[in-house]
């Protein structure tokens, strides 16, 4: 396999390279920087902007499978800053894949993308795409997903992948949020209700990638189709953010406010912040008050079927491999 992956320096997208190089692939990455941490024999640099077609043209030379997996993520930002990276610089990786004849598109989606701010509960691929969002970052997704999948064709074969919370090891996001707020106490549970969320595991999310590859061609049961990826674990979301500051040797969150309080102080501080043009995030914003006061746990029996996707490393496993890696950070 000849592939380009974009964000190949990136949380997932690094995993994802490294996992390629382990099954022998030729791999080059595509991002804006050059990473250190991708300093491998096999593996080359590519620097360039999602936004700028002929440098993804040009990353993508004699490659065979394109994991377009680079986006804008966050919970704030104006929308022009999410669309150019997630809607105009898929439509370029499309094209980009059109052009020079390559086989294969595997596209890091998310759940968010049908996340309409109630709970779901196992839901399945045909749940649809609300007609609202609160933030610009589902909505910018889910405009690039519809183009991934209507691009399937005989000559390019598509596929669109939603893991949800991924953390582990590395994590720049996710993780790194939770134990920076929980050190400075600024946690509170919003509340009371366990509501069950799903999360994958780093590793998983990228095994679930190169599981794909492996079964994508044109007329293939997964061709132009979304699959939900997960750890298979449902957990109430406190729960999680408990056992994730407890990696850190934190203790759990202890103070509780109710969601309609969360969710009121999202739409007062984002109309403050638009307001006064601030740029850095909000403490609370209405689809963070959303996310954490419901249920989103999905139906993934499609993925284990069509892609043969099972995850290999268990939640109780992943926690262990991030307590080692954060004590090893202290040393």
């Amino acid at each position: 396999m000849k592939a380009l992956v974009t964000g190949g320096g990136g949380f997932l997208g690094g995993r994802i390279v490294r996992q390629l190089v382990d099954q022998g692939a030729e791999v080059r990455s595509f991002s804006r920087e050059t990473h250190p941490g991708l300093d491998q024999g096999s593996v080359s640099q590519i620097q360039g902007d999602l936004a700028d077609f002929d440098a993804v043209k040009t990353a993508m030379i004699d490659c065979d499978t394109v994991f377009h997996v680079a986006a804008k993520a966050g919970v704030w930002g104006s929308f022009d800053s999410f669309y150019r990276p997630n809607v105009l610089g898929t439509q370029n990786v499309i094209r980009a894949c059109r052009e020079l004849g390559v086989q294969r598109l595997i596209y890091t989606s998310s759940p968010s993308v049908v996340f309409d701010g109630t709970d779901m509960e196992g839901v399945d691929e045909s749940v649809p795409y609300p007609e609202h969002y609160h933030s610009c970052y589902p909505q910018t997704k889910a405009e690039a997903e519809k183009l991934v999948l209507a691009a399937n064709s005989p000559e390019l074969a598509t596929v669109a992948l939603r893991p949800h919370l991924i953390w582990g090891p590395g994590d720049n996001h996710l993780v790194p949020r939770i134990l920076d707020r929980g050190r400075k106490g600024q946690l509170r549970r919003i509340g009371k209700r366990p509501c069950l969320v799903d999360t994958v595991y780093i590793d998983n999310a990228a095994q679930a990638h190169l599981c794909a590859s492996e079964k994508l061609a044109y007329g293939a049961p997964c061709a132009g189709r979304p699959y939900f990826i997960s750890n298979n674990e449902p957990i109430p979301v406190w729960e999680m953010v408990d056992r994730i500051l407890a990696a850190d040797g934190q203790g759990p969150v202890s103070r509780t406010i109710p969601p309609w309080l969360a969710y009121g102080a999202g739409v007062l501080l984002e109309g403050i912040y638009r307001a006064f043009n601030i740029t850095a995030e909000p403490r609370m914003t209405r689809f963070v008050a959303r996310e954490l006061s419901t249920a989103h746990w999905f139906n993934t029996e499609a993925a284990q079927k069509d892609l043969g996707y099972v995850p290999k490393i268990t939640l109780a496993e992943g926690l262990e491999r991030l307590k080692e890696s954060l004590q090893g950070s202290e040393r």
